[in-house]
C-alpha cells in the first residue's frame, strides 16, 4: 500500500479517493490460470499479458483512486475478439474492466477485485467517413487528437475537446466533454450510435446496425443510455460520431477582472446577449498564476477568462464588439488578443495543463481534481462561495472551469501525509457538492461518478431512480461482471 493511501484511509475511511470492494467473484485459486490459455486461443500469446509492469499500468487512471491492478491484461484486435472474450468471462463469472487510455479522473478503471482488463488500444482503425453526411465512425483505440489529424484535410474536425488526448469511445462512456461544449455540446449530444458488447459476449447496436441519422424519435435512446454508462453496461466498440465544418475564423482573447463575480457576471451576461461564443473558460487568480509559472506566461494576477470566438469575419466583428462591451462594463482589461494557430494553440495548451501547473505549486503533494455543474445563473454564487471557502480553511485549490456550460473544477494540491489537511479537503468537497445539490445543479458535470461520487448520485437522483438504475444494469448484467462497484 502507498503513502498516499496509507494517510488517506489512517484519515477517513469515507474519503471518495478509497476503493472499496464489491461482491465476492470466483475465489478458486488458478480460477484466472485456467482462463489464459482460453483468453490466447481468442487473441494469440501477444493478446494476453500478465505481467505486473502492464497490469500496474492498466489498474489506475488519472485520479486519486488506487485499486489493485487486474489479474490479466488482454488486447482485443476486433469485435469479434471482444465478444469472444467476453463469453469467455461470463461463462467463468470474472469481472470485465474496460480500458482505453486511463484519462479519466474518477478511478472508473480500477480493478476492484482484479480479474480481466480489456484494453483497446489495438482497435484503433476509422472505420467509416461520410464527409458530405459529416459522421464518422470509429474504433476504440482512436483519440480525440488522433481523429481531428485524420481529418485534417477533410475541412471538417470533431471539437469535444476534454484536453487529455482521451479515447473516443472511453469520451462516450464518460459522457466527456471540455472548453468547446458551450458551442458544440458534449458527448451525449454528439453520438449517433454505438455497437456495444455486452456483458454476455452478445453485439449490440443501439440505433440499429450501420444506422447513422441525425437524428430519430425511434423507440428508446439506448444509445443515450449507455453514453455515460462508465463501462459498467458493456464494452463500446464502435462510435459513430456527429461532425463539424472547421470554421472560417477562429480567434482567441484573454481578459482579467477585479474580481471572481466580475469575471463570471460578464460570462452569464454573455451568454444571455446570445453571443454564439466557442469556449469561454474561467481561471481564479492562483490558477492563473500557476499557469503563468508553469508555461512562462505574464497574464494578470486575477480572475480571468480565455475566450474563442469562431465563424466568417463579419459574424466575429459583431461577437467581439458585443463580447468586449460587457466586460468592460464589468470592469474587464482590454482584450490579449492570440489569432495566429500557434499562438491560440500555447493559450489553450496552458488551460488544458491547468492540472499540471497547479500540481507544481507544491512540489511533493498530490492532486485530486473534482467538478461541479449548476445552471449558469447561479454560477456566480457558488464560485464566489466556494473561492470563500477555500480560503477560509486554507486549502490550495485553483478553480477553472467551462463557465459557459456552469461547469467549473477545483484542482486541489495536498499532502497526503498530513491527516487534518486531509480532513479539510474531504469535508470541502462534500460541502462544494451539496452547494451544487442546494443550487439545481449537479455532482459532476464531466468527469463522471466512478468510485468517488457514488453517494453522492444518490442524494442527487434519490432513491427511486437509483432503483431504476440497479433495475436496467441487473437486466443487462445480471451477474454483475462489467465494471462492478463503479457508479452504483
Amino acid at each position: 500500500m502507498t503513502s498516499f493511501m496509507q494517510a488517506l484511509r489512517f484519515s477517513f475511511s469515507r474519503l471518495p479517493f478509497i476503493c472499496r470492494r464489491s461482491r465476492t467473484y470466483s475465489t478458486e485459486a488458478g480460477a484466472i490460470e485456467r482462463v489464459i490459455s482460453a483468453f490466447r486461443s481468442v487473441s494469440g500469446e501477444e493478446g494476453v499479458s500478465v505481467g505486473s509492469a502492464v497490469r500496474e499500468q492498466h489498474g489506475r487512471d488519472e485520479s486519486a483512486h488506487r485499486c489493485r491492478p487486474p489479474d490479466v491484461v488482454v488486447f482485443p484486435r476486433s469485435v469479434e475478439e471482444v465478444s469472444a472474450l467476453a463469453k469467455i468471462c461470463h461463462h467463468h463469472q470474472l469481472p470485465i474492466i474496460p480500458f482505453g487510455t486511463g484519462t479519466g479522473l474518477e478511478g472508473g478503471v480500477g480493478a476492484l477485485q482484479g480479474r480481466v482488463c480489456f484494453s483497446l488500444r489495438k482497435m484503433d482503425q476509422v472505420l467509416d467517413l461520410h464527409q458530405e453526411d459529416f459522421d464518422v465512425t470509429v474504433e476504440p483505440g482512436v483519440t480525440h487528437r488522433g481523429l481531428n489529424s485524420y481529418l485534417r484535410d477533410t475541412g471538417l474536425w470533431f471539437p469535444v475537446d476534454p484536453g487529455a488526448d482521451a479515447s473516443l469511445c472511453g469520451m462516450a462512456a464518460t459522457s466527456a466533454s471540455g472548453t468547446n461544449a458551450v458551442r458544440y455540446g458534449t458527448m451525449r449530444g454528439n453520438v449517433l450510435n454505438l455497437e456495444v458488447v455486452l456483458a454476455d459476449g452478445t453485439v449490440l447496436h443501439t440505433a440499429g446496425k450501420g444506422r447513422r441519422p441525425r437524428k430519430t424519435s425511434a423507440g428508446y435512446n439506448l444509445t443515450s443510455l449507455f453514453v455515460g454508462s462508465e463501462g459498467t453496461l458493456g464494452i463500446i466498440t464502435k462510435a459513430t460520431l456527429r461532425l463539424f465544418g472547421i470554421p472560417e475564423s477562429m480567434v482567441s482573447a484573454v481578459c482579467s477582472f477585479p474580481s471572481v463575480q466580475s469575471a463570471v457576471d460578464s460570462t452569464v451576461q454573455i451568454l444571455q446577449a446570445g453571443v454564439p461564443i466557442a469556449r469561454i473558460e474561467f481561471l481564479d487568480d492562483v490558477m492563473i498564476n500557476a499557469c503563468n509559472h508553469f508555461n512562462k506566461l505574464s497574464y494578470a494576477v486575477t480572475p480571468t477568462l480565455f475566450l474563442e470566438f469562431h465563424g466568417s469575419s463579419k459574424n466575429m466583428e459583431e461577437q467581439v464588439s458585443i463580447t468586449e462591451e460587457i466586460t468592460r462594463d464589468n470592469g474587464g482589461s482590454e482584450f490579449a488578443w492570440a489569432e495566429d494557430e500557434e499562438t491560440r494553440g500555447r493559450l489553450w495548451k496552458a488551460r488544458h495543463d491547468a492540472g499540471y501547473a497547479a500540481l507544481a505549486l507544491r512540489p511533493g503533494c498530490k492532486a485530486y481534481s473534482t467538478d461541479v455543474c449548476v445552471p449558469i445563473s447561479r454560477l456566480p454564487q457558488i464560485i464566489v462561495e466556494t473561492k470563500e471557502d477555500l480560503i477560509r480553511n486554507n486549502i490550495t485549490g485553483p478553480i477553472a472551469g467551462h463557465v459557459g456550460d456552469g461547469n467549473f473544477h477545483c484542482l486541489i494540491v495536498l499532502d497526503p501525509n498530513d491527516p487534518d489537511e486531509v480532513e479539510r479537503v474531504h469535508s470541502f468537497t462534500e460541502r462544494l457538492v451539496r452547494r451544487a445539490l442546494a443550487m439545481d445543479g449537479t455532482c459532476t458535470g464531466e468527469h463522471g461518478i466512478g468510485l468517488g461520487k457514488r453517494a453522492l448520485l444518490r442524494e442527487e437522483v434519490g432513491p427511486l431512480a437509483i432503483a431504476v438504475m440497479q433495475g436496467i444494469k441487473a437486466t443487462l448484467d445480471p451477474k454483475n461482471l462489467m465494471n462492478p462497484g463503479k457508479v452504483l
